[in-house]
């Protein structure tokens, strides 16, 4: 076995280790979820955390780890009578992102089922993690129903089982940390507020705690024990800490002024639900038993909210986690009865980032054109106003405010990764039939089996209650949920669409279909064509921040090259689907339809086009020309691609619901 990183030696990182050991005092607050970049120890310090974790008393023989002095009533081996116990050392448990439910949950023990006739069930991770510690890395790329039911058993500490025959609850009561890269996609926000605590980590840019973190890295690379040895007293010494702060805890005192500034906490940063002052309140206890206290102070407060509030005051994917502690140092000493407080509320607050109260920019910081933009005239070559100074580059339009759109849906029944989007045939969800496997059996339709099997049973010389079973008789259980698609955005930025009052309806509407793509747990990517060119803005990802940003800072201006930015999405398609070919594409082109620049510019569009809808593309076009004059331009592009055009003011009607089944159904009927 490998002897791990010593906890106590790993450098900075102080509110990593403050969040990891709070829950190793109190595991009722709920677990941490660790955001930050690659490289910054985050797995390093929780697995060295399973090394300090008190040893455990458990029944002899009890997969569930029952604690001898109050084992579970309900527990699937119990009942368990007063005899044998044993010690062992918490266990740490890893769940994969490619684990099974049934890995996760448990199930039918299928070989016992069949081969002897009983029903007998097969404990998952969750059962192994009972009364440890279960470990989730990357648990943003964890598929939804697995953070569904892992978060459920971590919150209620308990695990029940319904399936196929089987009907068991277990006790899981674990310590949960996750840990992910932001960069690779985000958690769903209400996934988001089920863990505890949230800790965002980054590499130090202090030369000499950068050093010692190398200088320690390379010692325990050369002599991982002798390392380990050196550290051992720090180790211990945190342990016993760790096991006093346990003891202490059922004596620490949560006041009513306490309580009272983590409810005002958590009222004025406007937190949804109740969860957050109960998580607050928990972990301001256990600060207090780290500390040695049996009184909550009003630092343990501020530390908790700290720790508890940045990812739940989210009000949407693209806001950055954060709390602004001025607002939070104000409401602490208004709610707790500071001899300084003036509370006249007079002074104003701080200006944010943007110079305006609250981080709001100030009216004068919007994006200004070049004179009256939104109101000089298109002109020139297919509309399209004459370039100044030979680039006729534009700053970038703020979007407008971002509405909720209605399902784009790809049509037919596809075979991607899990998702909240399209029809799919999946290894999760509603099981819709039974078929024979083709290659290694995944998912057992265990009544398809034994129904196949029965009527041999007297010509296979069957003589006890086992059922004999043959490979042939096995049968694959059919299932359909949703899967998650590749959503490219084709962004015209060309001077025609420049006028800053429809850019930026053109980004707000951009903006609301990458919120439901964050929603829907696709991939996303950004093409962008002006001047003479098309730019990959951002190539397919899970992280749809990434593609928000890139949006916001789109300039606008030149000609309009509207078959080089098709080529340049049906390239990066072509791509991706080496990458990653059950993944189903929708393309959004984003247009007033015009063409210019080069010979033949809306000949070579319209053969462009064409390319998507001989391959069966699903797309959508959003027709963003304005004006009591209209060329109809985006129709007949929408026409060539094979999809249904859009105006803007229709992305909010009901009709875009089924837009892409239109697109289908009429290239069936043609």
């Amino acid at each position: 076995m490998s002897t791990p990183f010593p906890f106590t030696a790993v450098v900075g990182q102080d509110d990593l280790r403050l969040a990891l050991l709070l829950n190793a005092v109190s595991p009722a607050v709920g677990g941490v979820l660790v955001r930050g970049e690659k490289g910054t120890a985050k797995s390093t310090a929780v697995r060295a955390l399973s090394a300090l974790l008190p040893e455990v008393d458990v029944v002899s023989g009890c997969r569930f780890s029952c604690d001898p002095d109050s084992p579970d009533p309900g527990c699937p081996d119990g009942p368990h009578e007063p005899g044998a116990s044993a010690s062992r050392p918490a266990r740490m448990v890893e769940l994969p992102v490619g684990a099974s439910e049934d890995r996760l949950v448990g199930a039918l023990d299928i070989e016992r089922a069949l081969a002897e006739g009983v029903k007998a069930f097969e404990p998952g991770l969750l059962a192994d993690a009972h009364r440890g510690l279960l470990y989730v890395d990357e648990v943003n790329l964890l598929h939804d129903h697995l953070v569904d039911l892992l978060l459920d058993a971590a919150a209620m500490g308990a695990s029940y089982v319904e399936r196929e025959g089987v009907s068991v609850r277990h006790a899981a009561r674990f310590l949960l940390v996750g840990t992910m890269n932001p960069e690779e996609g985000e958690l769903r926000p209400q996934l988001l507020d089920r863990f505890g605590l949230t800790v965002e980590v980054a590499a130090s840019r202090e030369p000499d705690q950068r050093v010692e973190v190398v200088r320690r890295r390379l010692a325990y690379d050369d002599d991982p024990a002798g390392f380990a040895a050196r550290w051992a007293d720090e180790e211990t010494a945190v342990r016993a800490r760790i096991v006093a702060a346990r003891e202490l805890l059922p004596s620490v005192r949560l006041g009513d002024g306490a309580l009272r500034q983590i409810a005002a906490t958590c009222a004025a940063f406007e937190v949804d639900g109740m969860r957050a002052d109960i998580v607050m309140a928990r972990t301001a206890t256990a600060l207090a038993a780290w500390a040695g206290r049996t009184e909550v102070l009003a630092e343990d407060v501020r530390q908790a909210a700290l720790l508890a509030l940045p990812h739940r005051r989210r009000r949407n994917p693209f806001d950055a986690p954060g709390l602004d502690e001025d607002k939070l140092d104000e409401t602490l000493e208004e709610f707790g009865g500071s001899d300084g407080q003036d509370g006249d509320g007079d002074d104003d607050p701080d200006p944010g980032p943007g110079g305006g109260p609250g981080g709001q920019p100030e009216p004068d910081d919007a994006p200004q054109g070049d004179g009256d933009a939104a109101a000089r005239p298109e002109a020139g070559e297919g509309g399209e106003p004459q370039p100044s100074g030979g680039a006729g580059e534009q700053s970038p339009a703020r979007a407008a405010e971002p509405f909720r759109t209605k399902v784009l849906s790809v049509p037919g029944l596809g075979e991607g990764a899990a998702g909240r989007r399209s029809r799919a045939r999946t290894e999760h969800g509603r099981t819709i039939g039974a078929r024979r496997p083709r290659g290694a059996l995944t998912k057992l339709h265990l009544a398809a089996t034994v129904q196949a099997a029965a009527p041999h049973q007297r010509a296979r010389g069957r003589s006890g209650p086992g059922l004999v079973v043959r490979r042939d008789d096995l049968r694959q259980a059919s299932r359909e949920g949703r899967e998650g698609n590749l959503v490219l955005f084709v962004v015209d930025a060309s001077g025609s669409m420049a006028a800053r009052q429809r850019m930026g309806a053109v980004k707000g509407a951009v903006l609301s279909l990458l919120l439901d793509a964050y929603q829907r747990r696709d991939k996303v990517g950004l093409v962008t064509f002006r001047g003479s060119a098309a730019d990959v803005a951002l190539p397919p990802t899970s992280s749809v921040d990434a593609a928000a940003v890139r949006l916001e800072s789109l300039p606008t201006g030149g000609r309009t090259p509207l078959a080089a930015g098709l080529l340049r999405a049906h390239e990066v398609l072509r791509v991706e689907r080496l990458r990653d070919p059950a993944r189903r594409a929708l393309v959004v082109v984003v247009t007033d339809g015009r063409a210019t620049g080069g010979p033949e510019p809306v000949a070579l569009a319209g053969r462009a086009a064409r390319l998507f809808a001989a391959e069966g593309t699903a797309s959508v076009v959003v027709d963003c020309e304005s004006g009591p004059v209209r060329l109809g331009l985006a129709g007949r592009l929408a026409d060539e691609l094979g999809g249904t055009a859009v105006t803007l003011d229709e992305l909010r009607a009901d009709s875009i619901a089924s837009l892409v089944k239109d697109v289908q159904g009429s290239r069936r009927a043609a």
